[in-house]
């Protein structure tokens, strides 16, 4: 134990360089992408876990799986589950396609427990958003192109207790959202 924090690092996918070193020249299956994992056990009784990924799509999901199974330690209802998990889907595939647009970036995933709440924060590092206030309307999207429907802040706000966003354009996005579980009612 190290200042009273106990940390575990795990490493959730390999790069590729450490895939061949260890599994031989003869592995012909492709590797994806980074993906590291830290979780910490504060002193107050919360705990944090921290994932980067790279943003590729099907990240998502992976990002999505870790968040419900994270909150289950709430003993939440499967509603509340499949409340997190699309606020987590809607802020993480923003991201990937509004925040590296057709690059590859690191999608950075903090997951938070104090006493019966989540919080989940989802940050890039990507273009940023000029004015977060209109982003957030109802079917405003700015990849109309793309067929997107410009709802994800909306899902967001409808199945979160709290959303709040922070961007600065050039610099990247922070989503934060909380989710109190067992509150039949928002406070």
């Amino acid at each position: 134990m190290k200042n009273a924090v106990e940390t575990e690092r795990t490493e959730a996918v390999k790069t590729e360089r450490d895939r061949k070193e260890d599994e031989g020249p003869d592995m012909d299956r492709k590797l994806e992408g980074n993906m590291n994992m830290e979780s910490k056990k504060k002193d107050r009784g919360g705990e944090t876990v921290h994932l980067e990924f790279e943003s590729y799509s099907h990240n998502e999901q992976f990002a999505r799986v870790v968040s419900a199974v994270f909150a289950a330690r709430l003993d939440p209802t499967v509603e509340e589950i499949e409340d997190i998990k699309t606020a987590v889907s809607e802020a993480v595939t923003n991201a990937i396609i509004h925040g590296y647009e057709k690059e590859i970036g690191m999608v950075h995933l903090d997951l938070t427990i104090a006493d019966k709440s989540l919080t989940i924060v989802v940050r890039d590092e990507g273009v940023g958003i000029a004015n977060v206030k209109q982003a957030m309307e109802p079917l405003y999207t700015s990849k109309p192109s793309k067929e997107r429907s410009g709802m994800g802040f909306s899902f967001m706000e409808a199945f979160m207790d709290e959303v709040t966003v922070e961007s600065e354009p050039g610099k990247g996005t922070e989503v934060r959202m909380v989710k109190r579980i067992g509150s039949i009612f928002p406070l």
